[in-house]
């Protein structure tokens, strides 16, 4: 006999938790699978979440954990393989063939960000390496840090960054961006390496440089990944669910977070900038209450 739930959520992080919290609390099981290791928030900092004072993304993740799991949410800590649509609802395959069925999928992956694939990059991970200007600019108040990427997201984080750090380096293999954020690049105070690739990032205990192709070590305390990110949508795809028309790389959902496929919904990075734990969490609750709603219907 396969295992079943009402609700069965998709990811670990901010979203995922939060739409646990509120499907759990409406009275509907509900699973999370995921571990909470592989968040983005995890290694991450935050400071800019309205109401708490510096945290750590693996204490507010903990704290996420505790408040589902005693709302009465089950948890299982491992990645889903598939989902097949079936007559009322869906069945789910996981990496150990536990047999899943649930009414209602939560899908709230987050994306995978393009990394540099340099040497110090994994180890400097929330130690001075960053994949978001919004969220971690504000840990580099006075400091020096440098961009890497070559797009829109990257002249942008540089503009952004301009306004907290003391030196602001932009390392580029080709500039690909609109004339007006060039324009603007043009005229701001950072220092550009145009047809320069960051091949290692250095430190101890902490980030200490950046090494370029040509022997350049750049002198800074953060860096900032900032080549875009490849949307986590490879089970939605399989599922029919309709993608934003602008990217193609994120969910599109409505209001009540709903996707083109009934009883599928999406919640926090997995539908688009910007990556914020506030948005994750507001996406995060309607989608719960959403799903909960919506199984409530069908029993």
């Amino acid at each position: 006999m396969r295992e079943r739930y009402e609700v069965v959520i998709l990811g670990t992080g901010p979203a995922g938790l939060q739409a646990a919290i509120h499907a759990a609390r409406a009275k509907v099981s509900t699973l999370v699978l995921g571990r909470r290791h592989k968040s983005s928030l995890y290694r991450a900092h935050v400071e800019n979440y309205c109401c708490l004072e510096k945290i750590s993304g693996e204490e507010l993740l903990e704290q996420g954990y505790r408040q589902a799991a005693e709302s009465g949410a089950d948890f299982l800590d491992e990645d889903v393989l598939g989902i097949d649509p079936e007559e009322e609802g869906f069945a789910i395959r996981t990496e150990s063939g536990n047999p899943l069925f649930t009414r209602a999928v939560i899908l709230a992956m987050g994306i995978h960000r393009n990394r540099l694939g340099v040497s110090g990059e994994k180890e400097f991970l929330g130690k001075g390496v960053s994949y978001c200007v919004d969220c971690d600019a504000g840990f580099f108040k006075g400091g020096r840090v440098a961009v890497v990427g070559s797009e829109s997201a990257a002249v942008s984080g540089v503009l952004t960054l301009l306004f907290y750090a003391a030196e602001v380096h932009l390392v580029a293999e080709e500039l690909r961006v609109t004339d007006r954020l060039a324009y603007q690049l043009e005229n701001a105070e950072a220092i550009l390496h145009l047809g320069r690739k960051a091949v290692k990032i250095i430190g101890d205990t902490a980030v200490t440089g950046l090494e370029l192709d040509d022997g350049t070590v750049l002198s800074v305390e953060g860096v900032f990944v900032e080549t875009g990110a490849k949307g986590a949508v490879e089970l939605a795809a399989n599922l029919g669910v309709a993608l934003d028309s602008e990217t193609f790389r994120y969910i599109d959902t409505d209001k009540e977070q709903k996707t083109s496929v009934p009883g599928i919904y999406a919640a926090g990075d997995i539908c688009g900038p910007p990556w914020q734990v506030a948005k994750a969490v507001g996406e995060g609750c309607v989608a719960g209450l959403s799903a909960a709603k919506y199984v409530k219907k069908l029993r």
